[in-house]
């Protein structure tokens, strides 16, 4: 069996004549005829039941022929494929990011990317990062915006930024008088974080282990709108990355933000793909153009 047995099954299909599929075929009709019977001795059915006057589909040969129409869709979507990487910015780009990233990067580079790459089809999902990482892995996704290094023997990483971690207290705290604060100012503070499921929780509570080893933390949420709900019902303090700063949660809750002096309280976030990823140039174009329209509150690499 090979792709031209199952054309020719398809044009005996849609014309239910042998002479009128061997003209669509460019073949003889004992050619097509010969081949139609080989196909039906290797299947072991018989596809069509054919007598002087017409053809007609047995059973058998619709369930075959419906198979052997969608192998040539797939088949045909092949050269489609191939035809939209001779332009790498064109066709379907699947592009993952964990939660504290996408709803504050995604406003500022959409826009330009349709008006740069207007053939690209953008896809964008949010996941956390170890559910990222493995959609990576299984071809589910074609790349991924990560604030965590990843495993280089099986996935490569372009650094976009360093994003400083900034402090959000409620407006009548005594952090209130301060114009800048350090991470020892959080000793006895009671820092709110989210759920380990997201890599932000992780980096927050390395960076207060340093400072304040063994530090228990009572309450972890699901989201950022949640943590910075509990942040202005005056039940703590808590650490975001700065891209949230701009999030519409940080505007009438009563809460305020300070950055904090330590250089080391910020994280790397990077755009990451499979090493053998078969279009390097897309990762390149797009990372570039995410570090084009970055606001002023991260450091650019």
């Amino acid at each position: 069996m090979n792709v031209r047995d199952l054309r020719y099954l398809a044009a005996v299909a849609d014309s239910r004549h042998f002479g009128h599929a061997a003209q669509t075929c460019h073949v003889s009709q004992p050619t097509l005829s010969a081949q139609i019977r080989k196909l039906e001795e290797e299947l072991g059915v018989l596809i069509f039941e054919r007598n002087n006057k017409s053809v007609a589909i047995t059973p058998a040969g619709s369930a075959v022929v419906a198979q052997a129409r969608t192998a040539l869709d797939q088949i045909d979507q092949i050269a489609v494929v191939a035809s939209n990487y001779q332009d790498p910015m064109s066709g379907e780009f699947r592009l993952g990011m964990i939660p504290t990233i996408a709803p504050y990067l995604i406003p500022g580079f959409l826009s330009p990317l349709s008006n740069e790459f207007p053939n690209l089809d953008l896809t964008v999902s949010e996941s956390v990062t170890a559910e990222l990482e493995d959609k990576l892995l299984s071809h589910e996704l074609d790349a991924a915006i990560l604030a965590t290094a990843v495993d280089e023997t099986e996935m490569l990483s372009i650094n976009l930024f360093d994003e400083p971690f900034w402090l959000v207290h409620p407006s009548d705290h005594a952090f209130y008088y301060e114009d800048v604060i350090s991470l020892k100012q959080l000793k006895k503070e009671n820092l709110l974080l989210l759920s380990d499921a997201h890599c932000l929780s992780g980096q927050v509570r390395q960076l207060i282990s340093a400072i304040e080893p063994g530090t228990g933390y009572d309450f972890r949420a699901t989201s950022m709108e949640t943590l910075l709900q509990l942040v202005s019902n005056g039940r703590g303090c808590t650490l975001i990355p700065a891209l949230a700063l701009a999030g519409p949660y940080m505007t009438g809750m009563g809460l305020i933000a300070k950055p904090i002096k330590d250089k080391k309280a910020r994280r790397r976030v990077s755009l990451v793909a499979r090493k053998r990823y078969s279009n390097p140039d897309a990762l390149t174009n797009i990372s570039e153009l995410i570090k084009q329209h970055l606001p002023n509150t991260v450091h650019v690499l």
